[in-house]
């Protein structure tokens, strides 16, 4: 069996009166995330975790933002696209460890929703998905509300023939 890791990293800036989606959930705040999509951070961070895992690039690759085919696309579509990926490589996803990185909003309460929606896309177990969340305690872009990162960390495996 092959075992492989990857880690995704991604940012996007936070703007007045745009709808903040992290994890595929709908968080309630007076800012939301700016992108070619729906700029779901976590959702990008989880896909290149996965693709790179795979050796098989990245995000921009696949769903480049030159490309009026993805403008405003639900980045669920784009994580369901990367599963299929990995599928047809030959590779399960064994587990998704990810953070939220963001002053503001809270978003505990959305974090069971967040793992069952993000297990959901992918058709896993929602105990393989984590999703974790921290503030930078007001230091940095994050800490300033300009902006949310955020990291995974993925196990995929492959049954050698």
């Amino acid at each position: 069996m092959t075992i492989r890791t990857g880690i995704g990293y991604d940012v996007h800036q936070l703007r007045d009166g745009l709808p903040l989606w992290l994890g595929g959930v709908q968080v309630p705040h007076t800012k939301g995330l700016l992108g070619h999509s729906d700029a779901d951070v976590l959702i990008h961070a989880i896909c290149d975790a996965l693709l790179g895992a795979a050796a098989l690039g990245d995000i921009g690759k696949h769903f480049p933002d030159s490309d009026p085919a993805y403008k405003g696309i639900d980045s669920k579509i784009l994580l369901a696209n990367v599963c299929m990926l990995l599928k047809d490589n030959g590779y399960s996803i064994g587990n998704i460890d990810s953070i939220l990185c963001m002053q503001k909003p809270k978003v505990a309460p959305f974090i069971p929703a967040m793992r069952e929606t993000l297990a959901a896309t992918m058709g896993i177990a929602i105990d393989k998905v984590s999703v974790k969340a921290t503030t930078t305690e007001h230091l940095g872009f994050e800490g300033r509300e300009e902006g949310i990162s955020a990291i995974a960390n993925v196990l995929i495996t492959k049954n050698d023939d």
